[in-house]
C-alpha cells in the first residue's frame, strides 16, 4: 500500500504558530541562509540541504542577537537561549513533508530556530539600537566584503590529502584551496599543520594564506572557520603545546572577516603577557585595526601605551603601527618621542616581509592621527 504523503505548513517549535517563508535579511552578515522571525520573538533560518547544521545555527543565533556577533559568542545554550528545528521542510512549496519525499524528490530541508530568553532579548535590542547609532561612523572604515560566486553544484568533489594541500599552499593557489575546503573540511586542519614549520618565514606565509582562504570559505561555511579559531585558541592556551604561528593565524583570520569573527579580538589580549607571543599579538591587533579599528577601541587599549618604551624595536614599531590605525590621539605625544628611533624591524604585510624602522612607523601613525584631527 502506497504511503500517504502528509503536508503541513511549517510552525514555530516554541509557540506552535505558523511561520512565513524565510527570506534574505535586509542586512546580511554571513551571506549564508535566508532567515525569518516568528511573532513570539523566535528567529529561524532555512537550510535547504539539511547538512549545514553548525553554520545555520551560528547565523540564526547572530541574527537573534541583532547581528551582534560579540554578544552571540558570549551566550550559553539553555541558560541564555533555546533552540529548535523542524525537519523534512520543502522550501519550494513551503511545506513540511512527513515522508521526506514528494513526487520522487527527496525533501531534506531544515528550519533552525533560536529564541533568546527575555533578558537576553532586551539586551540584544539595546545593543542593536546603540550599534545603529554608531553605524554611520564606522561605515567609513568598514571595508566591503566581497562575496564569492556560488560553487558549481555539479562539480566532482575533491578529497583533501596532505600532499595536495601542501602543493596548493606552496603555489599559493587560494582559489583551489577554497574549493577544496568546501569539498573536504579536513583541508583547514592540514593547512594548520603547516604552522609547525621550523622556518619563521614559512609560518608567516602560512598564516597569511589561511587568513585569505578562511575569508572566502566563511562566505559559505563560517562554521568550519569558527572551529579552526577555537582550535587555535586552545593550542595557544596549552602550555604543553607549541604555539608557532597560531597567534599570527588568529589575527589573519579575524582581520579577514571581522564582521563575523570580530568578537574573538579581545581574547588575543590573553597572550600579551607572554614574551614569546607579544610581537605576534600586537601584529594581529594591528591587522584587525586596519579593517575595524572600533574592535580594538572596544578593548582596554590604553594598557598598550607603555609598550612604546619596550626594549625590543619590533614591539615599539608594531605598537606605533597599531595606535596609528586606531587613530589614538591619546598617544600622540608618546609617538612623537619615537621620531628619532631608527631601530630596524620587519613587518609582515599581505604575506610579504617589509623592512622598516620604529621612527618610520611612528611618523605614519602621527600623520594619520593629525589627518583625523
Amino acid at each position: 500500500m502506497k504511503k500517504r504523503i502528509i503536508k503541513r505548513p511549517p510552525w514555530c517549535p516554541f509557540c506552535g504558530q505558523k511561520v512565513e517563508r524565510a527570506t534574505d535579511a535586509i542586512e546580511r552578515k554571513m551571506h549564508e541562509f535566508p532567515v525569518g522571525r516568528c511573532q513570539c520573538g523566535a528567529v529561524y533560518s532555512c537550510d535547504v540541504t539539511g547538512h549545514n547544521v553548525g553554520a545555520a545555527m551560528v547565523e540564526t543565533l547572530i541574527f537573534a542577537c541583532g547581528n551582534n556577533s560579540e554578544l552571540a559568542w558570549e551566550l550559553y545554550p539553555e541558560d541564555d537561549y533555546l533552540t529548535g528545528r523542524i525537519e523534512n521542510y520543502d522550501e519550494p512549496t513551503h511545506q513540511v513533508i512527513d515522508t521526506g519525499n514528494i513526487d520522487g524528490r527527496p525533501v531534506r530541508g531544515v528550519l533552525y530556530f533560536v529564541r533568546l530568553h527575555t533578558e537576553m532579548s532586551q539586551l540584544a535590542e539595546r545593543l542593536q539600537s546603540k550599534n545603529e547609532e554608531k553605524q554611520e561612523f564606522h561605515g567609513s572604515v568598514q571595508q566591503e566584503i566581497q562575496i564569492e560566486p556560488a560553487p558549481d553544484p555539479g562539480r566532482v568533489k575533491q578529497r583533501a590529502t596532505k600532499k595536495r594541500v601542501n602543493e596548493l599552499a606552496e603555489s599559493e593557489d587560494i582559489d583551489a584551496l577554497v574549493t577544496l575546503c568546501l569539498d573536504d573540511k579536513k583541508t583547514l586542519r592540514l593547512l594548520q599543520r603547516r604552522l609547525y614549520d621550523p622556518s619563521e618565514e614559512e609560518r608567516w606565509k602560512t598564516a597569511w594564506l589561511i587568513g585569505k582562504v578562511c575569508a572566502r570559505v566563511s562566505t559559505y561555511d563560517p562554521g568550519q572557520v569558527s572551529e579552526l579559531l577555537h582550535r587555535l585558541f586552545e593550542a595557544c592556551s596549552d602550555s604543553a603545546a607549541t604555539n608557532w604561528g597560531m597567534v599570527e593565524t588568529l589575527g589573519s583570520v579575524i582581520a579577514g572577516r571581522p564582521d563575523i569573527f570580530g568578537a574573538f579580538t579581545k581574547h588575543l589580549l590573553n597572550y600579551l603577557g607572554d614574551d614569546s607571543t607579544q610581537e605576534q599579538v600586537v601584529w594581529a591587533l594591528a591587522e584587525i585595526a586596519g579593517k575595524r579599528p572600533d574592535l580594538i577601541r572596544d578593548t582596554p587599549f590604553f594598557n598598550l601605551f607603555h609598550f612604546l618604551r619596550h626594549p625590543k624595536a619590533e614591539i615599539r614599531g608594531q605598537i606605533a603601527r597599531l595606535l596609528g590605525r586606531i587613530k589614538a590621539t591619546e598617544a600622540a605625544i608618546q609617538l612623537m618621542e619615537l621620531s628619532s628611533d631608527n631601530a630596524p624591524l620587519t613587518i609582515w604585510e599581505d604575506g610579504v616581509s617589509v623592512e622598516t624602522t620604529v621612527a618610520r612607523e611612528a611618523a605614519k601613525a602621527i600623520q594619520t592621527i593629525h589627518k583625523e584631527k
